[in-house]
């Protein structure tokens, strides 16, 4: 009888993994043209974002040119101590992390706005203007918007400068004062990127049933009532996965755009993780300190993803897994 049992067992585990060969096979037969498709992306993947990752061990490793990566001699977490030991890297940590905190506060809510306003108007001609008058700053790079970002907060000879002489105050120091280069950061930020990150939010709002637009009609709502009763909940899940996105970049600042703004007068604020390895890895040839910091900066990145995507799957999202 317990022969027969085990017996069955097996045939039914058989025939199971039989299925599951069959119906994936199927799937790949019916898919493959979008498999081949995904070929590029994954050799892309692997040749530049997997192969680097075994380069971080030399944040384990005294690393010297000559030696190269295996031949440099072991050190364990000599750099990690000396990392954390380090003044500056509190420094870059902090500028780091509040730069992040601002665009978050400041810039992420901005697309949202300008893709509620847009999806508002109604005169096609004008709205596809204006999307292009806003997607128009992200193409340009930030080597030539940075200097248009100096010229125009010139103390001198700067276009801000001149209105606020004009209302009888004095010139600002924009991008050689603590306090205002933070906000000229920011701001700029925003003028790049918000107007092109709005085609996401636009592309989710497209989906909403226009039934719901109707009904909340029939019950009196006015526009405003429409947006933020049928318009944000129904782009809430994009919301939140752009959101999950942004705090796992909360340990990255762009280094283009600080490098172009920068200046030895706001270094104390402007000097962040990607500048800091750039000018200490590169420049002064401190690989593996940099590859400890930067292996630091990703563990920190994926813990604030994985939380960050547990908290919005606890508040009822999909998150992004």
């Amino acid at each position: 009888m317990k022969q027969a049992i085990e017996t069955t067992l097996t045939a039914e585990k058989k025939e199971k993994s039989f299925k599951r060969k069959f119906s994936w096979s199927k799937e790949f037969a019916r898919n493959r043209f979008l498999y081949v498709l995904l070929v590029p992306v994954a050799l892309y993947l692997i040749v530049f974002k997997y192969a680097p990752m075994f380069g971080e061990i030399i944040a384990f490793k005294n690393y010297r040119l000559a030696d190269g990566i295996m031949g440099s001699p072991w050190v364990g977490f000599q750099q990690f101590e000396k990392l954390f030991a380090s003044k500056e890297f509190y420094v870059v940590l902090k500028n780091t992390l509040l730069l992040n905190l601002y665009h978050l506060a400041f810039a992420f809510p901005v697309p949202i706005l300008l893709a509620v306003l847009l999806n508002e108007v109604r005169v096609e001609w004008y709205k596809r203007t204006l999307q292009n008058l806003l997607y128009i700053p992200h193409f340009i790079s930030w080597v030539v918007l940075g200097s248009i970002v100096i010229a125009l907060l010139s103390p001198s000879t700067g276009f801000i400068n001149f209105l606020l002489k004009g209302f009888g105050m004095e010139p600002i120091y924009f991008m050689a004062d603590k306090f205002w280069w933070p906000v000229s950061f920011v701001v700029s930020g925003i003028w790049k990127e918000a107007g092109f990150g709005t085609i996401l939010y636009l592309a989710a709002m497209a989906s909403i049933d226009p039934t719901l637009y109707e009904a909340a009609k029939i019950d009196g709502a006015n526009r405003l009532r429409q947006t933020w009763h049928v318009t944000l909940p129904g782009i809430r899940s994009t919301i939140a996965i752009l959101l999950i996105l942004q705090v796992g970049n909360m340990m990255e600042v762009g280094f283009e755009q600080v490098y172009a703004l920068r200046n030895d007068a706001v270094t104390s604020v402007a000097e962040v993780i990607s500048t800091f390895v750039y000018t200490r890895g590169l420049i002064n040839l401190q690989y593996s300190y940099t590859t400890a910091l930067g292996l630091f900066q990703s563990v920190i990145a994926l813990i604030l993803v994985v939380a960050v995507n547990r908290i919005i799957k606890a508040m009822g999202e999909r998150g992004l897994w």
